[in-house]
C-alpha cells in the first residue's frame, strides 16, 4: 500500500507532455470484480518538446496489465516496465504511432470512489483530478486532449443502462450471450478528467431543449428506481441554465443529448463531465411536499454552476488544444 505523503505540484515545475494523444477508442467490458478495459490510442510526439522522444511514460494505479500492442505488434516484457504507478514503454517511434493496452480492474474493491467503481449495483466513474489512471494506463494530465469513442458491454441483468460522454452511435445485444453493448462517440477533444461512464439499473425522466439555432437536444435525468418523482425541478433548472448560457454568453450546447446521473454514492457534490453530469443525488432531487425554498435554491445554484463549468471548460480546452497541437 502506498504511504507516501502527497507532494504539491507547482506551476514553475510544469513541463509539456512528451507526447500527445489524438484519439482514444475504449472497449470496457463491465464485471463486478474483473472489468476488462482495452484502450486503443493514436499517439504522436509533442512538438512542444524538443529532442528524440524515445520513451513513453504513462500513469496507472491499481491495474492488472494484460497486454501491450505497438503499431500492431505485441510488446515482449523486456520492452516495457510496469511499476506501481507508471508504465514505461521503451523505444517508441519518433513519429505518430498506435498503442493498444489491455488491463483489468476491480470496481467492487475500489472503495476510494476514484476511477471506475461499483456501489449499490451501479458502475460509476470519477476521474477528476487523476482518476482515469485507475481505468487504464494514460497520460493522465489536463493538457492532453483526445477524442473518445467508448464501447461499453455488460450483462443486461447487471447493467441495463450503459452511458458515456457524447452521442450514442450504436447499441444492441451481444449475440449468443446475456450481454449487451452501447457505443458513445464524443467528437470534441477533452482531457481524461472529464471522461465519464455509468452502468446500472436506473430509471430516467426525459425532456427536450431547442437551442438558439433550432437544434433539438434530448435531456435525461437518470436516478435510482423510485426517485423519478423528485427530478422535475432539476430538469426545469437545467433548461433554464442552458437558455441563460445562450442568452448571456452565446454558448450553444453542441451534442445531441445531455444527461444527468444522480446517484447516492458519489464522492463529490457534482462533476461537470460534458454530456454526462454526475451528481450526488442529495443535492438535486426534491419533491414538492417535502422540499423547502432553500432546497430549490440550492438545486438551481448547483445545476447552473455545473452547466456553466461545462461551457467554461469547453472554451478553455479549445484554446489549450490548439496550443498543444
Amino acid at each position: 500500500m502506498k504511504t507516501d505523503v502527497p507532494r504539491p505540484i507547482h506551476l514553475r515545475d510544469y513541463k509539456p507532455s512528451s507526447h500527445l494523444i489524438d484519439e482514444v477508442r475504449l472497449d470496457v467490458r463491465l464485471a463486478p470484480q474483473k472489468t476488462r478495459v482495452r484502450a486503443h490510442m493514436s499517439i504522436r510526439p509533442n512538438p512542444a518538446r524538443r529532442g528524440n522522444q524515445a520513451q513513453l511514460v504513462l500513469d496507472g494505479e491499481h491495474l492488472e496489465l494484460v497486454g501491450l500492442v505497438l503499431n500492431g505488434q505485441p510488446l515482449p516484457p523486456g520492452d516495457y516496465d510496469a511499476g506501481e504507478d507508471t508504465l514505461t514503454i521503451h523505444n517508441v517511434p519518433n513519429e505518430p504511432f498506435s498503442l493498444e493496452i489491455e488491463t483489468n480492474c476491480n470496481p467492487d474493491e475500489n472503495t476510494a470512489l476514484s476511477g471506475l467503481y461499483r456501489s449499490n449495483g451501479v458502475y460509476c466513474t470519477q476521474c477528476e483530478a487523476e482518476g482515469f489512471r485507475r481505468i487504464t494506463y494514460y497520460l493522465d494530465r489536463p493538457d492532453v486532449l483526445a477524442r473518445y469513442t467508448t464501447r461499453i458491454e455488460a450483462r443486461k441483468s447487471d447493467a441495463p443502462v450503459l452511458l458515456s460522454n457524447g452521442n450514442l452511435i450504436s447499441s444492441g445485444d451481444v449475440e449468443g450471450t446475456e450481454r449487451h453493448y452501447a457505443v458513445w462517440e464524443d467528437p470534441h477533444p477533452k482531457p481524461s478528467y472529464l471522461f465519464a461512464l455509468v452502468g446500472g439499473d436506473l430509471a430516467f425522466i426525459e425532456d427536450r431543449f431547442e437551442t438558439m439555432s433550432g437544434r433539438d437536444v434530448t435531456l435525461r435525468i437518470y436516478v435510482e428506481h423510485g426517485k423519478e418523482d423528485r427530478c422535475d425541478y432539476a430538469m426545469a433548472a437545467l433548461k433554464r441554465s442552458m437558455r441563460w448560457d445562450e442568452e448571456v454568453f452565446g454558448r450553444e450546447y453542441d451534442l445531441d443529448i445531455f444527461m444527468i446521473v444522480a446517484v447516492s454514492d458519489f464522492n463529490m457534490g457534482a462533476m461537470e463531465n460534458k454530456g454526462l453530469n454526475v451528481f450526488n443525488d442529495k443535492y438535486i432531487l426534491a419533491r414538492p411536499d417535502t422540499a423547502t425554498d432553500t432546497d430549490y435554491a440550492n438545486i438551481e445554484a448547483i445545476i447552473a454552476h455545473e452547466y456553466f463549468q461545462i461551457g467554461q471548460a469547453t472554451e478553455s480546452l479549445a484554446v489549450t488544444g490548439s496550443s498543444c497541437a
